[in-house]
């Protein structure tokens, strides 16, 4: 197959075999720790090539989120904190690919000990790749939209009266 044909493979058959597998894994990882539902958005922006329903369904979530990044990224301490999280989704990474012996105890008459619930390579890896994600969307977030003193523009944080959204209304 030449290399135009595989392209354009991939365009049609390839991208909505693989939006759906997304859409199919994404499902199920939502409430489990881990990237769910960037996993999830990701196969429905591949089948927003090939359906209107998905770009009906894309069009409002990207809007959002272009919102929540602009607002997320509008003064340094929402950055600071941002970063941290994702130290913190780290750390528990960590804890949980470790998977320590914690104390026996009940809660709800459900009985919990002496490992982690879920705790294992598995969760850990989510958990990492979570944080990298979100480590990742802040560095696009910030080079994206948020303003830089060469534009002539002063800092965001110096504005009086604003919280950064009126770029996004």
């Amino acid at each position: 197959m030449a290399a135009g044909g595989a392209q354009r493979w991939f365009s049609r058959t390839g991208s909505l075999t693989l939006g759906w597998l997304l859409v199919v894994v994404g499902i199920p990882l939502m409430p489990l720790p881990g990237p769910g539902t960037i996993v999830l958005v990701a196969g429905v922006a591949l089948l927003s090539r090939h359906y209107t329903w998905a770009a009906r369904v894309l069009d409002p979530l990207e809007t959002k989120a272009v919102e929540a990044a602009r607002y997320g990224v509008a003064t340094w301490p929402r950055i600071a904190l941002s970063f941290l999280g994702g130290v913190w989704l780290m750390a528990l990474a960590v804890v949980w690919t470790i998977d320590p012996r914690i104390p026996e105890l009940e809660v709800l008459g459900i009985g919990l000990g002496p490992h982690l619930p879920a705790g294992g390579w598995g969760t850990g890896l989510g958990l990492a790749v979570s944080a990298i994600a979100a480590w990742a969307l802040l560095l696009y977030s910030v080079r994206r939209w948020r303003p830089s003193p060469q534009d002539g523009d002063e800092d965001v944080d110096e504005r009086e009266g604003t919280d950064g959204m009126e770029e996004a209304r």
